[in-house]
């Protein structure tokens, strides 16, 4: 793809989503969140492959059908209420409209299935730019609407979200797909506190982004998107493949790396709140979770590929890949527990 082109269309998603952040109108909010759509779809395509198009076809068709719920919410809450401003979402009906739209929107379980094909159908890159990016707008409406919706509709979508997050990824062999379901799981923590906390959101949200992109600009330096390449990654990349289980842990949750940091933050606000059961259930999935991130880890460290060679290759040429951002956020995504009092202290 031509640089000027791909410099507009990076440039149009930084302003759709700085629209969005900066709008207090639906109608402003609204049409950040299509030029973010409309921007990405020409990156999604980019390959020309069938199934990149299918993707791209996918994810078009259902970022414009949440388009339209939200806009039907936005206009339905100004019919009723008379009102266009995001904070004053105050009717349920249409609280519940919007907050299902965004939902879908992101990815939250039950309205989920979109999410792992079209992720399977796009490249490394482009995913990235999908899991991380393209969800901060969708997040920042639904921080600022969580207060007038009803706390079982987040409860459920939350519960859901890392219970699917979850199962989904326990059979699966394409890492595209798994890297989908974790970003399933991990949305469904950030939902879950972001009406009584939604400073703890900000730091599930931010902790997320930093181990997804360690794990994707992993991966597209080691050139693997299945488990059983993953299995040889070691001949071309030791050192990266034994931080590639570290990162894989980390978004698994276990401590002492960064991963842990979100997830025992909101376990600890759950439990303040008096909801110690709600705790023990996304907990308990969170298990479930850290499963198949074991699996990979496994297949990284204590598996051989069938065709792996036991000989050092000095002819290999090394790729000349920029590793500086990798090498940032790897450190960030293993090495970010120990100053939790600081991230806390500065959020709230």
């Amino acid at each position: 793809m031509n640089p000027y082109v791909v410099t507009l269309l990076l440039t149009s998603l930084g302003l759709g989503t700085t629209l969005t952040f900066m709008s207090s109108h639906w109608l402003l909010a609204w049409m950040g969140l299509e030029i973010n759509t409309l921007a990405i779809v020409p990156l999604m395509a980019q390959k020309h492959h069938p199934r990149a198009v299918e993707a791209t076809t996918k994810y078009f068709l259902i970022q414009a059908t949440a388009a339209a719920m939200i806009l039907f919410a936005a206009s339905t809450n100004a019919w009723i209420m008379g009102q266009w401003d995001i904070n004053q979402m105050s009717h349920p009906v249409t609280s519940s409209m919007a907050m299902t739209a965004l939902a879908l929107k992101v990815g939250l379980a039950p309205l989920h299935l979109w999410l792992p094909e079209v992720l399977q159908g796009i490249t490394l890159t482009t995913g990235l730019i999908l899991s991380t990016w393209q969800k901060l707008a969708p997040l920042a409406l639904i921080i600022q609407t969580a207060n007038y919706a009803h706390p079982f509709l987040l409860t459920i979508l939350a519960l859901s979200s890392t219970l699917v997050g979850g199962w989904g990824g326990l059979n699966q062999t394409q890492l595209r797909k798994v890297l989908a379901y974790s970003s399933i799981a991990h949305l469904g923590w950030m939902i879950l506190v972001s009406q009584m906390a939604p400073q703890m959101t900000l730091i599930a949200l931010a902790t997320y982004i930093v181990m997804t992109t360690a794990t994707f600009l992993t991966l597209n330096n080691i050139n693997c998107t299945k488990t059983i390449t993953l299995a040889s990654a070691w001949t071309k990349a030791p050192t990266l493949a034994a931080l590639a289980c570290l990162m894989l842990l980390s978004l698994g949750g276990l401590p002492p790396l960064t991963g842990f940091l979100p997830k025992w933050l909101i376990i600890q606000e759950l439990a303040s709140q008096g909801l110690a059961a709600t705790a023990t259930v996304i907990a308990l999935t969170a298990l479930i979770s850290l499963f198949f991130y074991l699996r990979l880890t496994y297949a990284v460290t204590l598996t051989l590929s069938p065709q792996t060679s036991y000989a050092s290759t000095p002819w290999r040429v090394q790729a000349k890949q920029p590793t500086l951002a990798l090498s940032i956020f790897t450190v960030m995504a293993t090495c970010l527990l120990p100053i939790t009092p600081t991230i806390y202290s500065l959020m709230t």
